[in-house]
């Protein structure tokens, strides 16, 4: 794409044969369904992100169009042509449908405000395309073509804006946000994940209507940040969110980390620490984005402001701001209504990331190994890449002396789990076997004696049948 110091005409002609070259390829599809609108005495237009990433090259399989026609008379056309549809979105104006492997979305000319409390838009109809793009959120998502004529459409200045690279709104932007707050969290999100500039009135605009995300629901705010944490350049859209004052409302502990540090009591920037393990575990990411191991990098240290402490000798203390943070971060992520599992596993990856340091030098002991394997569980593969990002030392010896340990510990996780399956550990005799042999039914003891195994299975590693059978006798006797 173009920069903005780029001369206009040369980086329009640039984008608008991107622009060609994608429409041509979903074309039989969207003119095909174009003509069945026309027949129907309706209009048809490629719209919004659709028209935006044509024009970027990256247009993918998902296409929105936006019509004159109501949402019954949409699905009218559709049913009979489109391999299945769905109406989960009518409510809105929104028929959705798929058809040779694209999913497409057709939403009825529309306008929709929010009033001053109420959580869901209002939505009323309109008449013309022009009226249903000034209220679209952004001048680069303010763009359409009709169909199947090809005829572009800009009415608010969206094909320089691409070309600049700059998000600016097709009004006000206090008019835009006034409409749909949620619109502030999306400049931060398209900065993110376009790498685009927000424009200064935009920025002003959010920072003075920061505090009206709060009547947004907490579903959509969350759905917001996480396309914003799963996208190419999370760091500026997070910074976005901060220096607006956005973040205070949606996600507090993360401005909360920029800890105030005078002459006498020097610590790292925890804030800027944060950001940079988040850019470090993107880096060691193998299959795209992970948004557990994202969100666990960006929050792993939110436990610090609320345990910091200035020691006798001038240095600073976080203790324990891992157990901390990874209840703030349950908390955090409940208010946002993660679901159960993600707020399992990222506050978990939370109190486990020092665990690593907690073993010293590197002289680790096979019991030590097979407990950090133990506890965390399905979540190690992700640990070893926050643990990793999570050395921001601009010493060299030391950077390389903490790889060289971790490296180390990897080596003997991996023996150990050839020889010991360390990932299912588990005692060496089950519950019917303990039943079996002190001759008892079930109970609080069986589960006692479960422990005890597997704590002596964690120490000592696998044991023969007669030696776990011995061992589980004696410790049953010790009890009387």
């Amino acid at each position: 794409m173009p920069n903005a110091n780029e001369d206009t005409p040369t980086a329009l002609s640039q984008v608008q044969r991107r622009a060609v070259s994608e429409l041509l390829r979903v074309s039989p599809v969207a003119d095909d369904l174009a003509r069945r609108f026309q027949e129907a005495g309706f209009s048809l237009a490629l719209v919004g992100g659709s028209v935006r990433d044509a024009l970027l090259g990256r247009l993918g399989n998902d296409l929105d169009f936006t019509t004159d026609a109501r949402p019954e008379d949409v699905l009218k056309i559709v049913r009979p042509w489109a391999d299945s549809v769905w109406e989960v979105g009518i409510a809105f104006g929104t028929v959705g449908s798929q058809k040779d492997g694209y999913q497409i979305e057709v939403t009825t000319y529309r306008s929709e405000a929010y009033d001053r409390t109420s959580r869901k838009p209002e939505v009323s109809y309109g008449d013309s395309i022009d009226q249903d793009l000034v209220r679209r959120d952004f001048t680069v998502n303010a763009m359409a073509v009709a169909l199947p004529e090809k005829e572009f459409i800009d009415p608010y200045g969206g094909l320089e804006d691409l070309a600049a690279r700059v998000l600016r709104t097709p009004g006000t932007p206090e008019e835009s946000f006034s409409d749909d707050p949620l619109r502030m969290m999306r400049a931060a999100r398209f900065a993110a994940q376009l790498d685009f500039e927000v424009a200064p009135e935009v920025v002003t605009a959010m920072r003075e209507m920061s505090g009206r995300i709060e009547i947004v629901s907490a579903e959509r705010v969350r759905e917001e940040l996480n396309k914003l944490l799963v996208s190419a350049h999370p760091r500026k859209g997070l910074g976005l969110l901060v220096d607006t004052g956005l973040a205070d409302h949606v996600i507090p502990e993360l401005p909360a980390l920029r800890l105030e540090s005078d002459e006498h009591h020097r610590h790292k920037d925890v804030y800027e620490h944060s950001l940079t393990v988040l850019d470090q575990a993107i880096d060691l990411e193998e299959d795209g984005p992970d948004l557990v191991l994202r969100l666990a990098a960006l929050l792993h240290d939110i436990g610090k402001p609320r345990t910091r402490r200035f020691e006798k000798d001038g240095r600073v203390s976080f203790h324990h701001h891992e157990v901390v943070g990874a209840k703030m971060t349950k908390k955090r992520m409940t208010a946002l209504k993660y679901s159960n599992e993600m707020i399992k596993d990222v506050s978990r990856l939370v109190e486990l990331h020092l665990r690593f340091h907690g073993y010293g030098d590197g002289e680790w002991t096979d019991s030590a190994v097979r407990r950090y394997v133990r506890d965390a569980g399905p979540l190690l593969s992700r640990l070893h890449k926050l643990t990793r990002s999570d050395c921001t030392t601009r010493n060299k010896r030391k950077a390389t002396a903490l790889s060289r340990t971790y490296d180390g510990l990897e080596e003997r996780i991996a023996q150990l789990q050839e020889q010991e399956e360390l990932d299912a550990i588990r005692p060496d005799l089950d519950g019917n076997q303990i039943q079996e042999i002190l001759g008892i039914g079930p109970g609080p003891a069986i589960g006692q004696a479960y422990k005890f195994l597997l704590e002596l299975r964690l120490e000592n590693g696998p044991m023969e049948h007669d030696q776990a059978i011995a061992a589980l006798k004696e410790w049953w006797a010790a009890r009387g």
